[in-house]
């Protein structure tokens, strides 16, 4: 008995103000998990409820699935499964795979000295923050001097080597929105596909089971470069496609010069002005309109020669 009192006596209690302490959270918000059922009841001593070194664990546990992006009603289906003996380190193994980084860039951090030298030497705000937004810097707090993190320093080289070759900020961050859309989607379509014809045997129960789970992690590190070769071999061939025919269709003696592309006004209407201004502020205006142009054109280009290239697959039939 004497033993069974001292072992008690060697774990660490925490109290629930303790507990928020060391775990992070609020106390609101463990007394919120605890009525949800994703933290087990305290062990009530007196008028006092006392809390254990399992319920930091815990704590942390839901903090680190939420940071994943997980709900915390699929939270709750997956510390059931631990708790009721189905084990979770497989699934937890598969959060980690499909979480981790997807390329083996690594990021670097750059000063604001460095980053304004990079791109013409003048500082400007409004590519800064637009940078940020878009998430190719990230600040770095409490820094003595103004420095940020580069998630991709490949990105941050293109954007450098494109203004360098006279590509305005603007025109710049506009393209890699529209860009990012496009590569969203194929990534959406590729997980479609996977998750068809590849991972549905595994993720057939909620949630899935230990050894299933760990089977599709190992898939998941096994076909992670797949959707970067599969990419970057179409893309070489896109590019090599039109940018030849984009050449041609400039050599050929047969078409015009292009006419002087000096600025020219153009009358809009005020109620699209104002949903622009709304959209991306006063100063994005003119460039928000340029790249929507641009895409518009782009786009019609690449409909005809796709177009142009089905006629020609027809005749030569």
């Amino acid at each position: 008995m004497g033993t069974g009192l001292s072992e008690r006596a060697a774990q660490p209690e925490y109290r629930i103000e303790d507990l928020a302490h060391h775990s992070g959270a609020t106390v609101r918000t463990i007394r919120a998990y605890q009525d949800r059922g994703l933290l087990p009841r305290p062990e009530r001593r007196g008028r006092s409820n006392v809390y254990g070194d399992s319920h930091l664990a815990r704590l942390r546990q839901i903090a680190d699935l939420l940071d994943r992006g997980y709900t915390l009603a699929s939270i709750k289906e997956l510390l059931e499964a631990w708790d009721t003996g189905r084990g979770l380190g497989g699934v937890l193994g598969l959060v980690a795979e499909v979480d981790g980084p997807w390329t083996d860039e690594e990021a670097d951090r750059i000063s604001r000295a460095d980053l304004d030298a990079r791109f013409g030497g003048t500082p400007d705000e409004d590519a800064v923050r637009e940078a940020i937004e878009l998430g190719v810097l990230e600040r770095i707090p409490d820094r003595e001097t103004e420095e940020y993190l580069v998630p991709s320093p490949q990105e941050l080289a293109v954007a450098a080597e494109l203004y360098a070759a006279g590509v305005p900020l603007a025109a710049i961050t506009g393209h890699l929105r529209e860009l990012r859309g496009q590569v969203e989607h194929i990534a959406s379509r590729f997980l479609e596909f996977t998750s068809e014809h590849v991972f549905a045997r595994y993720l057939e129960h909620r949630p899935p089971t230990d050894a299933d789970a760990a089977e599709a992690a190992t898939l998941v590190r096994r076909l992670r470069p797949l959707a970067q070769q599969t990419v970057d071999a179409e893309l070489a061939r896109a590019m090599r496609l039109f940018a030849t025919r984009h050449l041609q269709h400039h050599l050929s003696w047969d078409n015009p010069p292009p006419e002087g592309r000096e600025p020219r006004a153009v009358t809009l209407p005020t109620e699209t002005i104002r949903a622009v201004e709304k959209l991306v502020g006063a100063e994005n205006v003119a460039a928000f309109v340029t790249a929507a142009a641009e895409r518009e054109v782009q786009t019609r280009t690449l409909d005809t020669l796709a177009s142009n290239a089905v006629k020609d697959s027809q005749i030569t039939q």
